[in-house]
C-alpha cells in the first residue's frame, strides 16, 4: 500500500498501517483456530476444484467438468493445492490474511480518493479491519474474502481518473462476477445507471459506461467460452443459481420457516430430505438442465404462494441486514458483540446514504453495489454472511456519513 505517494500525513499513514496490521492479526487468530481445530471448512468444494486444476484434470469434480461453482477462487487456490498438498488449509489461511490486508489498504486508499479526510479514512479502514461478519469468513474456504477485495478494488479504480479508472474498475467488477456471480447485478447497475450520473458531457459518460461494460465483458468472456466448449452452453455465471433460488422458495421452506416458529432456521433432516428429492427429480439431467428445472420449480412456488413469497422476502432482507446472527445458530457473547458493533455502524451508514454526494459518480458505485446485493438476496437464499462482500462499500458510505455529520457540526455545507 503506497500511501506515501498519495500525499498522506505521516501520522495518518502510521495509524492506517496500525489498523491494517490489527485487521490481519484478527484474521490470523481465527484462521489459526480453524486450522488447529481440524482444518478450514470447505463446504462448497473449492479446494476439491483447486486440486483438480492442480492435477491437470480441469475444472471438475470427480472427473466431471462443471460450472456449478464460479472459477476465480479455485484458480487462485490451485497453486496452493499443488505446493502445500495436505496442508493446503494453511496456505488458504495465509492467502486470506493477505487478501484481508489488501482489502483494508484499498479501502483506505479509496477513502482518500473520495476525500473523506483523516477520521473518515480511519473509520472506513477500521470497519473493514474488524467487521465481525467479514472477518469471520476468513476461517472458511469460501469466496467472501476475495469478493470483498475485488469490490473495493473496483471502487478504488472507479474513483481514479478518466478512462483508465473506468477500465480498471470494469476489470475488477468482471473479476468480482467470476468470484461471486451475485455481484453481477451491482456491476451492471454501476456500468449503466452509475456511469450516467458522473461528471462530464453525455459523450464522456457514455464512453465511461461502455468502457466499464467492455472491460467486464472481456474479463468474463473466457469463462463463458470454456463452458460453451466443455459443457455445450455459454454459461456466464454458474449452474448454481436455480438451486439457490429454489432453496429459498419451496413449499417445505415456506411451511417450516416462513410459517414456522419465530427464529426458525432451515437445517437438519428436513432440508436434507428436500435436497434428496431435488436430486431424484433432476437425475439424468445435465447441469444446465437441472439448473433450469430448479429455477422453474422455484418460480412455480412463488406464483402459487405469493403471500408466503412476500413474507419470505422480508425475512431474507431482515437476515441480510440483521445486527447479529440468528440465536438458533450463534448465542451469547458473540451475538451481543456483533450487535454492539453493528448498531452505530448502521446509523452512520444511513447518514451516508442520504448525503447527496453519495449518489454522484464515483461514490454511487458503492450504494449501487449494496442496493443490488440486497435485492438479489431478497429473492435468493440468504444468511448474514452474504453481507460480507459489500462490507467495504458499507464502510466507505458510513465514513462519508461521519464526515457529513462533522461538517454539519462545523456549520459547513455537506458535500
Amino acid at each position: 500500500m503506497n500511501v506515501k505517494n498519495e500525499g498522506w500525513p505521516p501520522a495518518l499513514r502510521r495509524l492506517v498501517w496500525g489498523v491494517l496490521l490489527g485487521g490481519v492479526l484478527a484474521r490470523g487468530v481465527l484462521v489459526a483456530g480453524a486450522i488447529f481445530g481440524g482444518g478450514m471448512e470447505d463446504p462448497d468444494q473449492y479446494l476439491t476444484l483447486a486440486r483438480s486444476l492442480s492435477e491437470g484434470k480441469g475444472f471438475a469434480i470427480d472427473g466431471r467438468p462443471t460450472a456449478y461453482r464460479p472459477p476465480l477462487y479455485p484458480l487462485m487456490l490451485a497453486p496452493l493445492a499443488a505446493v502445500c498438498g495436505e496442508y493446503a488449509s494453511v496456505g488458504v489461511g495465509l492467502l486470506h490474511m493477505v487478501m484481508g490486508g489488501g482489502t483494508i489498504g484499498l479501502t483506505a486508499l479509496t477513502a482518500r480518493r473520495w476525500g473523506l479526510g483523516t477520521l473518515g479514512t480511519l473509520l472506513a479502514a477500521g470497519v473493514v479491519a474488524f467487521d465481525p461478519v467479514l472477518v469471520s469468513q476468513s476461517r472458511a474456504v469460501m469466496t467472501e474474502t476475495l469478493a470483498a477485495l475485488l469490490l473495493v478494488g473496483a471502487l478504488w479504480g472507479l474513483a481514479g481518473c478518466g478512462r483508465w479508472g473506468a477500465l480498471v474498475g470494469g476489470v475488477m467488477l468482471g473479476l468480482g462476477v467470476l468470484c461471486r456471480p451475485s455481484a453481477g447485478a451491482g456491476a451492471l447497475l454501476t456500468a449503466t445507471l452509475g456511469a450516467g450520473v458522473g461528471p462530464g458531457t453525455w459523450r464522456e459518460r457514455l464512453i465511461r459506461g461502455v468502457t466499464i461494460l467492455g472491460a467486464m465483458g472481456v474479463t468474463i468472456l473466457p469463462w463463458a467460452a470454456r463452458n460453451a466448449w466443455v459443457l455445450g452452453e455459454p454459461v456466464w455465471g454458474t449452474t448454481h443459481g436455480g438451486y439457490t433460488l429454489y432453496l429459498a422458495n419451496n413449499g417445505v421452506y415456506y411451511d417450516e420457516v416462513v410459517n414456522g416458529p419465530s427464529g426458525a432456521v432451515w437445517t437438519g433432516p428436513n432440508q436434507a430430505a428436500w435436497w434428496e428429492n431435488v436430486n431424484k427429480a433432476t437425475a439424468g439431467m445435465t447441469e444446465m438442465e437441472a439448473d433450469r428445472e430448479a429455477r422453474k420449480r422455484a418460480i412455480a412456488t412463488i406464483r402459487a404462494r405469493p403471500e408466503d413469497f412476500a413474507r419470505a422476502t422480508l425475512a431474507r432482507l431482515g437476515r441480510f441486514w440483521g445486527i447479529a446472527p440468528s440465536g438458533a445458530v450463534y448465542g451469547g457473547w458473540l451475538r451481543g458483540m456483533t450487535a454492539v458493533w453493528t448498531l452505530p455502524l448502521w446509523v452512520l451508514l444511513g447518514r451516508g446514504l442520504f448525503l447527496r454526494g453519495s449518489w454522484r459518480w464515483p461514490r454511487v458505485a458503492a450504494g449501487l453495489a449494496i442496493l443490488a446485493m440486497s435485492l438479489v438476496h431478497a429473492v435468493y437464499w440468504t444468511d448474514l454472511r452474504m453481507r460480507a462482500p459489500v462490507v467495504p462499500a458499507i464502510a466507505l458510505l458510513a465514513a462519508a456519513g461521519l464526515r457529513g455529520r462533522a461538517q454539519v457540526a462545523m456549520g459547513r455545507t455537506i458535500e
